[in-house]
């Protein structure tokens, strides 16, 4: 898979792509990266990248020319056309799904807004789709794509040292994950549950799903409305939310 981005701060990304899954993708080959500067796309000897809003406003907003042009350009570096994707407040709000999604594309663009945002027009009709990862405003759309390439590097062939870990994680099945307990088995006079010690496996599985359940109707009982639930785990859910 390649990702390219389009940045004004292409220094922003050369810490946490050196390190960890991510560069354990691109060290197997399994994900390319490239930065792109808009500036490097502009024809004015200050390679200016914004103007203030038609209509008056607050702020400055990137123009349309320089990330028009950068991105017809990266899209012809290489093969096939990437599905340029808008990091921005207004988009599609990031879950496991849309990571999945995104990560089965062959390859992405992934345009990072700053500023006041961008010209209506590159939203209209240069990007492919819009994501958003919170809640909340960042300073620019790099820490965005920073999360977005992390996630989606982990659904990569390899990448990880166990398929498992991408099934049994946190959201992958609609919940959050159960408690995770390591040698040793008593710390501080704190010991870990019983039946991880058993060696019974199904039983193990019964008690991790049912913990499951449990922190997510604690924690994040709205996940629950989309979860595949049996009635014995409905039921689960009922009475653990009846004690809250």
């Amino acid at each position: 898979m390649r990702i390219d981005i389009v940045s004004l701060f292409p220094e922003m990304f050369s810490g946490p792509f050196d390190a960890s899954i991510i560069a354990r993708a691109r060290e197997a080959g399994v994900l390319e990266i490239a930065v792109h500067n808009p500036r490097d796309y502009t024809d004015d000897k200050h390679h200016v990248v914004d103007d203030y809003a038609y209509g008056g406003g607050p702020g400055m907003v990137m123009k349309p020319e320089p990330l028009f042009d950068c991105v017809d350009a990266v899209q012809a570096m290489a093969e096939p056309r990437g599905r340029v994707v808008l990091l921005t407040p207004q988009g599609r709000l990031l879950n496991h799904d849309v990571v999945a999604e995104l990560a089965a594309a062959p390859r992405l663009i992934l345009i990072c807004g700053h500023y006041e945002g961008v010209d209506e027009r590159v939203r209209e009709h240069l990007c492919d789709d819009e994501i958003s990862i919170g809640d909340y405003v960042l300073s620019g759309g790099e820490p965005a794509a920073i999360v977005v390439v992390d996630a989606v590097a982990r659904h990569q062939p390899g990448v990880l040292g166990s398929e498992l870990s991408l099934e049994e994680e946190s959201h992958a099945q609609g919940l959050l994950e159960y408690p995770q307990y390591t040698r040793p088995a008593i710390y501080r006079d704190l010991p870990i549950p019983e039946i991880l010690l058993s060696g019974h496996h199904a039983e193990i599985a019964k008690w991790r799903r049912r913990q499951s359940l449990i922190r997510t109707a604690r924690r994040r009982p709205d996940l629950l409305a989309k979860a595949e639930l049996t009635e014995e785990e409905r039921r689960i859910v009922r009475d653990e939310l009846a004690t809250d």
